[in-house]
């Protein structure tokens, strides 16, 4: 079968398309003809070397896959030859077949086509995790989304709006603040030509609840400046390539918590409370609630060109690719 293994930690430079064995099923484990593989940041990171994990060189990288069950391995039931799936992993979703533990694996529904199968287990299941479960999201509060235009920020808007949140959306230009607002944004900000600190007075005068970051940098701080009482600072990742430093007396000042959201150990530790969420999602894109938006479906080939303009954060959606 054809891959696309990282073969030195230098990006997308490092990527080769090879022919590989076919994966077989041991145990546990089924195999999955990939229809199409979402594009995440992660992948970025962990082909240049700056992920929390390291996989011997060379690897394929890729978190997410949809496609159709080609094989189960001894112990497996409930999934079977045929069937229409999704499934996230560490890496191994950039080929055309993976190899996936079965407890990773949940049924798409028809009505979810596999492109967009294969773009909501990572950046739709990270945002619920972090709405729910780290910053208790409730009805009525305000929720500020940075880097709102990119995968996981849509997905935080369209989240945030499902539990009744009034949601801002923050961005660098006003055509991805226009995708923002057909995802359901109530209100804006433009951090290329705005203040964020004055805009958020103007908007959210007794601060914001819980502000999502999935970029880091120079915002972070402006961000936290602008919660409310006991608010709530959710880090999902530096999108931006920089950690910011957080003055701590901020936090004394307002009472207010950062925290950290790392959904793959959580969808490890807390493996039923990981699946309630997708069965959730996936219930949620069938109504119509949920609109993942896939900015374009490129060739397995050209996995380099993905990561390459998800680095400079040029993606709008979710990228995914098509063996």
């Amino acid at each position: 079968m054809r891959a696309i293994r990282c073969h030195e930690l230098t990006g997308p430079a490092g990527l080769r398309v090879d022919e590989i064995d076919d994966p077989t099923a041991g145990p546990g484990q089924v195999i999955i003809d990939v229809r199409a593989a979402g594009v995440n940041f992660p992948d970025v990171l962990i082909t240049s070397g700056k992920y929390q994990f390291k996989p011997a060189l060379p690897f394929i990288p890729g978190g997410e896959v949809a496609g159709v069950v080609r094989e189960v391995g001894e112990g497996v039931t409930g999934i079977a030859v045929g069937d229409r799936v999704a499934s996230t992993m560490l890496f191994g979703g950039f080929a055309e077949r993976v190899s996936c533990p079965a407890a990773a694996v949940f049924p798409l529904p028809d009505e979810i086509a596999f492109d967009v199968g294969a773009a909501i287990l990572v950046a739709y299941a990270t945002t619920l995790h972090a709405l729910v479960d780290r910053a208790r999201l409730r009805e009525g509060e305000t929720l500020l989304v940075l880097g709102a235009a990119g995968g996981v920020g849509l997905a935080a808007i369209e989240l945030g709006k499902c539990l009744g949140a009034r949601v801002i959306a923050a961005a660098s230009s006003e055509a991805k603040l226009e995708r923002c607002r057909s995802r359901g944004a109530d209100d804006t900000i433009d951090y290329s030509r705005e203040d964020l600190r004055g805009r958020a007075k103007v908007l959210a005068p007794a601060g914001f609840d819980v502000v999502y970051d999935p970029v880091g940098g120079d915002h972070t701080e402006a961000a936290i400046r602008s919660l409310g009482w006991e608010g709530r600072l959710l880090v999902v990742g530096f999108a931006s390539g920089t950690i910011p430093k957080i003055p701590t007396n901020l936090l004394l000042l307002k009472n207010c918590q950062v925290m950290g959201v790392f959904w793959g150990a959580f969808a490890m530790r807390e493996p039923a409370r990981n699946r309630e969420h997708i069965e959730r999602l996936l219930q949620w894109i069938v109504e119509g609630r949920v609109r993942p938006h896939i900015d374009a479906a490129l060739p397995l080939e050209r996995a380099g060109e993905a990561l390459e303009r998800l680095a400079r954060r040029e993606v709008r959606g979710k990228l995914v690719l098509v063996p």
